[in-house]
């Protein structure tokens, strides 16, 4: 039997820190030496996560062990620059980040940090010991405009995306109350959203001449997970050399798929899947894409960055099924 991935998990109390304790719990390569809590510590994971009791009895632990070969950090945002800034990880330890503090080429303690998005970056993946994290609407929006900036088609566009009630993460919110969230939609942070800057970044990595005009509206859903984005933009191309364009440049990409019909949310919640959809009137060409916000934007890709960093296939602990109803 070949050796095991040892995998730490830091903030594993949180929705992130949850999804990628549940993937690796059940990842054929993995073993979890520890997962990570200051406020949960000798907690069992379970107290923490209710679906997992009767599958793991890992408890919750504030102290750190040398014995890994890969963390994970699940903390909030400016926190895993803090954590290793204070504490000593080894170099030869791979890290991938969760949060957003190495997205757009910040360093820490000798540490330099490749974008971790697999359909963009895939060959350097398998090359690093440290990996960002895409951000989770920033995955749904990329996914859908990446093969238009390969062929720099890209002009300006103009993206609105819907998030469930776990993109805001654990903490409790106003806006994440359910008497605030049911029956309700709402826009924030227009034009502002943090995402932006890293969408823009990978956009010009494939097309040098993109103005980075994206305008982005993201909305809070009613509903706990998944993302569904639409983006607008001009173009000449028939629909159908556009649907080749897109369906070549996914081909050898297991997760992400240009569908023929019409999308739907449910057809990717609880699953490592991006779907796609074209649409086409007149000069304006519409695209569809739709995620879960939790796995392929976020504990799903950050497996799948693992995979793709110890040789493994990219797919490996991430053959999920939909809750197609």
């Amino acid at each position: 039997m070949e050796k095991k991935i040892k995998a730490g998990i830091i903030g594993g109390a949180g929705y992130t820190g949850g999804e990628t304790l549940r993937l690796l719990l059940n990842h054929p390569a993995v073993q979890i030496s520890f997962v990570h809590s200051r406020s949960n510590a000798g907690t069992p994971v379970y107290a923490v996560h209710a679906d997992l009791l009767g599958e793991t009895q890992l408890t919750f632990t504030d102290a750190l062990s040398a014995d890994v070969d890969v963390l994970f950090l699940c903390l909030g945002h400016g926190e895993s620059k803090k954590f290793l800034q204070e504490n000593i990880v080894v170099s030869t330890v791979k890290v991938i980040d969760l949060g957003n503090d190495f997205r757009l080429g910040d360093k820490v303690a000798g540490r330099t940090f490749t974008y971790g998005l697999p359909e963009l970056n895939r060959a350097v993946i398998r090359q690093v010991n440290n990996v960002a994290n895409p951000g989770c609407f920033a995955t749904a929006i990329q996914l859908g405009l990446l093969p238009m900036a390969s062929a720099g088609l890209l002009k300006e566009v103009y993206s609105t995306g819907i998030t469930g009630s776990t993109g805001a993460g654990q903490k409790l919110q106003d806006t994440t109350h359910f008497t605030w969230r049911a029956n309700n939609i709402s826009a924030y942070k227009t034009l502002t959203h943090q995402h932006v800057a890293e969408i823009n970044q990978s956009l010009k990595q494939l097309q040098s001449s993109f103005s980075g005009a994206l305008n982005f509206v993201p909305w809070r859903g009613d509903f706990t997970r998944g993302i569904f984005v639409s983006s607008i933009m001009e173009t000449q191309q028939s629909l159908n050399d556009l649907n080749q364009l897109y369906k070549a440049f996914y081909q050898d990409h297991p997760f992400t798929h240009v569908a023929d019909t019409m999308i739907d949310l449910k057809q990717v919640v609880n699953t490592s899947k991006c779907l796609i959809y074209l649409e086409k009137e007149g000069n304006k060409l519409v695209v569809h894409s739709a995620i879960d916000n939790l796995l392929k934007g976020a504990s799903g890709q950050a497996v799948q960055n693992m995979n793709l960093m110890f040789g493994l296939d990219e797919r490996t602990g991430l053959q999920l099924k939909s809750t197609a109803f």
